[in-house]
């Protein structure tokens, strides 16, 4: 499909790419990943990305173990995911699994928020090693709130960025596929949320229809 096509293909309203950054350190090799990922996907769509880094919402996040604790920030950031349309999420490997940070986040989210909502798993590590992260700690984490995380996540190591950015030319590929086989599945989505909607029809996976 060309960029034009694409962006026809969900041209009856703008969709909003959310990009959320697990690091806790700024400059970030996974803010830099979430961000080319996220802009890639609005390119393709004629849509608009945002991307949040969690490490300035630390101190908000962290101010109290309910939703209501948190500082207006934090809040803001938590709506703007809720609200998305398409999320795309990234850690890096911290101990085995995402950080400690990108856990709190998500623990702030509402339950049911991302029902069905289609999410990209991204990572970042020092070396391949730490690949797995996508499939055995993201996965599952999103499999609870029952969202449909797209089935190429994105791993990146040390090597394939310079000086905080994207530079590697295989990174890329993988994202342009990723990107590639995700839009059908993105598009099935919008149209069946919106028939869904319009008939009154729970989806068969959100918790109201049980």
């Amino acid at each position: 499909m060309s960029l034009r096509s694409d962006a026809d293909d969900f041209a009856t309203r703008r969709i909003s790419v959310v990009g959320v950054s697990g690091s806790p350190t700024r400059p970030s090799r996974t803010s830099a990943l979430v961000a080319e990922v996220a802009e890639t996907f609005a390119a393709r769509v004629g849509g608009a990305a945002t991307v949040i880094e969690l490490a300035p919402l630390l101190g908000e996040l962290g101010s109290g173990p309910y939703r209501g604790d948190v500082g207006p920030a934090a809040r803001a950031a938590l709506e703007a995911v809720e609200a998305a349309d398409l999320i795309v999420v990234g850690s890096p490997a911290y101990r085995a699994t995402y950080t400690g940070l990108f856990k709190l986040f998500f623990d702030h989210i509402g339950q049911h928020a991302l029902v069905d909502k289609p999410i990209v798993l991204t990572a970042t590590g020092g070396s391949d090693r730490h690949a797995l992260l996508v499939e055995h700690q993201m996965r599952p984490l999103f499999g609870f709130f029952q969202s449909l995380t797209v089935p190429l996540g994105i791993f990146a190591n040390e090597g394939d960025f310079a000086e905080y950015r994207v530079s590697s030319p295989e990174l890329r590929a993988r994202i342009d596929t990723a990107v590639q086989r995700t839009l059908p599945l993105l598009a099935m989505h919008l149209r069946l949320d919106g028939e869904l909607a319009a008939a009154a029809v729970p989806a068969f996976a959100r918790p109201d229809a049980f």
